[in-house]
């Protein structure tokens, strides 16, 4: 009897230690799989959120220039006199123009090339008449030409003019190009 009465509690012991060391397992294994998934989950969101930022940081750089509420940068140039190019060679310009640029970056990067552009300015007055500067096409032309100028010394794309047809054929969709060169402005205008 003894042996039986030894075998019973020992029996009747074992299972208890045996379920709470089994308790204690699958409990661990449980606080470390919900800890490991918490802990991808928030790597997980985490990763997201930066491709998230770096997309919305992109975003701004390409839209930049349709900001509205962006104001631009505007830098007025020195008066420029020129004997244009009519016979006799007695007709002269006087002009000032104001560059409209992106940014003040864009002006720092303007003013650096500003003998080149002056030079080029100038050559392109010299071979115009009266006649081509004082009608507003030829104006605007003349704009066109100093801001595709300014465009090529500063190593920008200058947009192509957009073709008028006979409607025959399909435009096709050209890629934007950025100009940080806005606008030439003509703040002063005297042809003699």
């Amino acid at each position: 009897m003894s042996s039986a009465a030894t075998a019973t509690p020992a029996d009747g012991a074992a299972p208890p230690k045996k379920s709470k060391k089994l308790l204690f397992i699958i409990v661990g294994v449980l606080v470390l799989a919900l800890g490991g998934g918490a802990g991808t989950l928030w790597f997980i969101k985490k990763q997201a959120a930066a491709a998230e930022g770096e997309e919305e940081e992109e975003a701004p750089k390409a839209s930049k220039a349709a900001d509205p509420k962006a104001p631009p940068t505007f830098l007025p140039m020195e008066n420029m006199v020129v004997n244009l190019a009519d016979a006799g060679g007695n007709r002269f310009i006087q002009v000032g123009l104001t560059l409209q640029l992106e940014d003040a970056k864009t002006g720092e990067a303007v003013k650096a090339f500003m003998p080149s552009i002056r030079s080029q300015v100038l050559m392109l007055l010299s071979q115009r008449t009266a006649d081509q500067v004082l009608s507003k096409d030829g104006k605007d032309k003349l704009a066109h030409d100093i801001t595709a100028a300014i465009s090529d010394i500063m190593g920008y794309e200058m947009p192509e003019p957009e073709e008028e047809g006979d409607g025959t054929k399909k435009k096709k969709r050209k890629k934007a190009v950025h100009n940080p060169v806005q606008a030439v402005l003509f703040s002063s205008f005297i042809v003699q």
